[in-house]
């Protein structure tokens, strides 16, 4: 672990040690690690350095819209290799809220996480995105293995 020292003027001291309070960070440093990483995330991002990701989409829809609910599925099962799982809530008698856990190119990802979005009754949609690394050739070791044998998955390791 490397050190720094940074210098801030009384008043954003203040106010950045009320948001370390609000989150409930233990210290300034795991809140400026957080910061930076999240900031680092951004920059990747805009920049398109993001070649692989995994994400969160998250939406609400109205399920008395006609067909949405066999569209939204339908996306899914079109794009089954980005999706990982699906969390459905209900809200109330007319609207679910579903959680989508994705990851592969981060093109795609986005591309598929727009059109789901934009279907009619779609409302709320918002991703949350985090580049990964693809850790494919090492050799990992989880427990048993027969012989000879890959365990038959990648690793993602997220980059900061």
């Amino acid at each position: 672990m490397e050190r720094i020292t940074i210098s801030l003027d009384a008043d954003l001291a203040a106010e950045f040690d009320k948001l370390i309070a609000e989150r409930g960070y233990r210290n300034r440093s795991e809140a400026v690690r957080d910061l930076l990483r999240a900031h680092l995330e951004q920059a990747r991002q805009k920049r398109g350095d993001a070649s692989h990701c995994v994400a969160s989409l998250s939406y609400v829809y109205n399920h008395h819209q006609r067909d949405l609910a066999e569209r939204l599925t339908a996306l899914q099962h079109g794009q089954h290799d980005l999706t990982v799982a699906t969390l459905h809530a209900h809200l109330d008698h007319e609207n679910c809220l579903e959680s989508v856990i994705l990851r592969g190119p981060t093109a795609a990802v986005r591309g598929f996480s727009d059109a789901l979005i934009a279907e009619r009754g779609v409302r709320h949609g918002q991703l949350n995105l985090i580049d990964v690394e693809v850790d494919a050739g090492r050799e990992h070791h989880h427990g048993y293995k027969p012989a000879g044998r890959s365990h038959g998955h990648v690793h993602l390791k997220p980059k900061t």
